[in-house]
């Protein structure tokens, strides 16, 4: 690789959600609801082990700068817990809620690491 790319997938514990039906088919499954974020988790059922994330955000949170440092937030969070408190074979979908981009960033870990383990069990 040269020395100015970069390989998106570097360091990434999980692989991202694009498609619309896979959104929709974790909307099925199990969720937790946490003051910051919804959280939810959906066994896929293949036998991939590989954890998968997605990241919604509407414009009712704000504007597109209010909407992706969100992403980032949860992006860096997902780096962090997804690879210890993770279900494998599990989609994986945060959705932002009003309150989540002003809330401590430690608050949210705690919160995430807290809706992982209860959905875990």
């Amino acid at each position: 690789m040269s020395p100015g790319s970069s390989d998106s997938s570097a360091g990434q514990p999980y692989r991202v959600l694009a498609r619309r039906a896979d959104f929709l088919a974790a909307n099925r499954g199990r969720r937790a609801p946490m003051p910051g974020f919804v959280l939810l988790v959906h066994p896929r059922g293949d036998d991939d082990p590989a954890i998968r994330l997605g990241i919604t955000v509407t414009k009712k949170i704000g504007g597109a700068v209010v909407r992706n440092r969100m992403k980032r937030r949860f992006r860096a969070l997902a780096r962090e817990l997804l690879p210890v408190h993770g279900i494998a074979g599990a989609d994986h979908v945060l959705i932002g809620r009003a309150g989540g981009v002003e809330r401590d960033f430690a608050l949210l870990r705690d919160e995430l690491s807290r809706a992982l383990r209860k959905l875990g069990r």
